[in-house]
């Protein structure tokens, strides 16, 4: 049985697993149970949208990719979680070294009150990295990367909270792109922007797919709909459909997916 470490080889093979997987999944919080025996697979390089009403479990799911669950103390887990077919809350498993490799971008921005190329640099120099010109080049790519470089080129020594909104957005996925994940989980990334913001971090998903499987939780089916492959409906901690983004839009099987859907709750 292959030990389940999550690690760079698995880039370089052709892949047999889904890029995310879940497998039975049940989550508690103390007695509450917030998720219930859920199971998806997500391919790789593709756009995922979780969609659901308020308080349904997405974004619990979303934070089940990278562990971020861990930190709440009645947290509890029933069921595989599989990146690459790897058990990720394996013991053998560093939290450390997964994270490297998902990345997270919040709903509101949240840069550190440093310089812009301070932002984009800190996880690499967490991971002790301080040749100045790999710094530079990372921080370059890494900006080039979230549609940022040619606003801020001339200003990387400027504070990253002078920045817009949405500049500031562009600036945490920046940060989440410099450690070189494989998967990017996105809780909400527009919500707090104004729609010309919106509109760029949108057409940043898009770009970033050819490198990148991201995951999407978004209250804007609207949104849903311009930059996901697929959509994941959620209700009540239960996932009731997941298809392509077209059909579930056009064609839900489900009726608590339509009436959500059309509106007629939520």
């Amino acid at each position: 049985m292959k030990e389940p470490i999550i690690d760079d080889v698995a880039a370089d093979l052709e892949p047999t697993f889904p890029k995310l997987s879940s497998q039975g999944v049940n989550v508690f919080y103390g007695d509450k149970k917030v998720i219930d025996n859920v199971s998806l697979s997500i391919k790789e390089k593709t756009v995922t949208a979780f969609i659901g009403p308020s308080g349904c479990g997405k974004s619990t799911f979303l934070r089940l990719f990278n562990r971020m669950n861990d930190y709440i103390d009645i947290f509890r887990k029933e069921g595989d979680i599989l990146i690459d077919g790897q058990d990720i809350y394996h013991a053998s498993v560093k939290v450390e070294e997964l994270r490297k490799k998902v990345g997270m971008v919040f709903q509101k921005p949240n840069p550190f009150p440093k310089s812009i190329f301070e932002n984009v640099a800190y996880g690499l120099k967490i991971q002790g990295i301080k040749d100045k010109k790999i710094l530079a080049e990372s921080v370059e790519k890494s900006l080039r990367a979230s549609a940022l470089w040619d606003e801020v080129k001339d200003d990387l020594n400027k504070s990253a909270l002078a920045l817009s909104g949405g500049q500031q957005q562009r600036i945490c996925i920046a940060r989440a792109l410099a450690v070189k994940p494989s998967i990017i989980l996105m809780d909400e990334p527009a919500s707090a922007l104004d729609p010309i913001a919106s509109a760029k971090i949108e057409e940043l998903i898009h770009q970033l797919k050819k490198d990148y499987t991201i995951v999407i939780v978004t209250h804007n089916m609207q949104q849903a709909g311009r930059v996901s492959d697929n959509t994941a409906f959620f209700y009540i901690g239960e996932l009731i459909e997941y298809t392509e983004t077209k059909t579930l839009f056009t064609s839900p099987e489900h009726e608590l997916t339509e009436n959500y859907i059309t509106g007629r709750f939520g």
